[in-house]
């Protein structure tokens, strides 16, 4: 018989040993810091072969780490996708269909699952649609309100501060480069701006983009920031990940399907898992987060959902994805009211608009953008020079379907859809389109009052 003493000692060395294996399980754990910028069109940083802008934290982190070529937003406006990012499935799938809407809450959500896994998760700024974020779940939730500049210096001293056992996950979202644009052009000089070729070519449009020039030009030194301290606070043991939500508030970006709206920049860096330097074109989608936070920390990705996790792309093992991605718009507000949908391949984009009656209206075109009316110089050229008109007509108006070959036509200007010799490719696409809606359980719903193309 073992004596009480020495058996109460060898109770206790148990214990203490697996209270220490537990600890040292936790802190084997990666920290996981997200970052997402707001609007932001992928090609304008120089990750992504922009010579208009500098975007050298961007590049720095890029170098460090693994860039998605082929990286897409589910929806090109806010809320739906950050809602579509933080649970894993589709709008349709999570409720959060047109603009401001927030998903339904018996849904589990990010938080959750990494809650689950022994993470404190922490939320600055933008992450989900402003105030929502703080029904997702989260442990920490700050600054939320529209263009609350304050919230990355917050999320930086908050960050410097912690002192804590557990594995961190913490998403910080700027508002960059989110309009109202910077007042100035902040050392862009506008005479020295390229225009892009879709978009007309004004003194006024000039001046709009040196702002918009500035506002990515902030997000990235918050983005720099945000990447130092982590990297000082976690040395290798760190997870990082940069994204948008969607592309730019510009026409053909934001509210629309085309790459400049859903494509979105996204970066990571991975201490012994990703090689620096590297790129990728596998496919993947802004769903693919929650499942990949999950897999990265250890967890087993959940099955019912929409996303699935990139690590086997991310450690090299896979160079492949996805073959295609979904996406989806409906409205915002009595804004952009224009239910839509589309199928991209690595070639060939295929957009489906339900209601081509609607005429296409935004912020841009009823407000003008923060105050600046390039868009009224884009309508005054239209009148007397007839490429302006010609894109301002296909901005506003649009046929049932669209087909670019976006290997000749990476602008999407030019659309196949009524080409002779693309008839079968339209119609494999439109059979694929109309099951992908009927499976998704989509009810092509119009959410908010449209403009009719008539009643102009």
């Amino acid at each position: 018989m073992i004596p009480p003493l020495i058996h109460r000692a060898f109770l206790l060395t148990v214990f203490l040993i697996g209270i220490t294996g537990l600890h040292a399980e936790t802190s084997k754990k990666p920290n996981l810091v997200i970052f997402i910028s707001d609007d932001h069109t992928a090609t304008d940083s120089t990750p992504y072969g922009s010579t208009n802008i500098a975007t050298p934290h961007m590049a720095r982190i890029a170098a460090a780490g693994m860039t998605f070529d082929r990286a897409f937003a589910i929806s090109p406006t806010c809320a739906p996708s950050r809602a579509a990012m933080l649970t894993g499935l589709t709008p349709v799938h999570n409720g959060a269909e047109p603009n401001h809407a927030a998903p339904r809450k018996d849904i589990k959500k990010m938080p959750a699952y990494l809650q689950e896994l022994g993470y404190e998760v922490v939320a600055f700024g933008k992450v989900g649609h402003y105030n929502q974020t703080k029904d997702y779940g989260f442990d920490l939730v700050a600054h939320t309100n529209y263009h609350e500049d304050i919230a990355i210096p917050e999320a930086l001293k908050w960050l410097e501060n912690r002192n804590s056992d557990k594995p961190l996950c913490l998403f910080v979202g700027t508002n960059w480069p989110h309009v109202p644009w910077p007042k100035t052009p902040e050392g862009h000089d506008p005479k020295k701006v390229e225009v892009p070729a879709n978009h007309v070519d004004t003194p006024l449009t000039h001046q709009a983009r040196a702002r918009y020039y500035a506002a990515i030009t902030r997000m990235d030194d918050e983005l720099g920031q945000v990447y130092d301290l982590s990297r000082k606070k976690f040395r290798d043991n760190l997870f990082f990940l940069h994204f948008a939500d969607q592309g730019a508030q510009w026409p053909f970006g934001k509210w629309t399907l085309y790459d400049d709206g859903i494509r979105t920049p996204m970066i990571a860096v991975w201490p012994g898992h990703t090689t620096a330097g590297t790129r990728t074109n596998a496919m993947v989608c802004l769903t693919d987060v929650l499942p990949t936070l999950v897999d990265v920390a250890g967890g087993t990705p959940p099955e019912k959902i929409d996303g699935k996790s990139i690590t086997g792309v991310l450690e090299g093992k896979t160079a492949t994805h996805r073959d295609r991605i979904y996406a989806t718009h409906s409205g915002d507000g009595n804004f952009n009211v224009y239910p839509t949908r589309c199928i991209r391949t690595d070639r060939w984009k295929y957009i489906l608009n339900l209601h081509p009656e609607f005429k296409f209206t935004t912020h841009i075109t009823k407000k003008g953008e923060a105050g600046s009316n390039y868009w009224a110089s884009w309508v005054k050229a239209a009148s007397r020079r007839e490429d302006a008109a010609t894109k301002v007509r296909r901005y506003q108006e649009r046929p049932k379907e669209e087909l670019y070959d976006l290997e000749r036509d990476p602008l999407e200007q030019h659309n196949l859809a009524d080409d002779p010799d693309q008839k079968e490719r339209l119609a494999t696409f439109h059979a694929e389109m109309e099951k992908w809606m009927n499976d998704q359980g989509d009810q092509r719903t119009v959410f908010g009052k449209p403009t009719l193309l008539e009643k102009e």
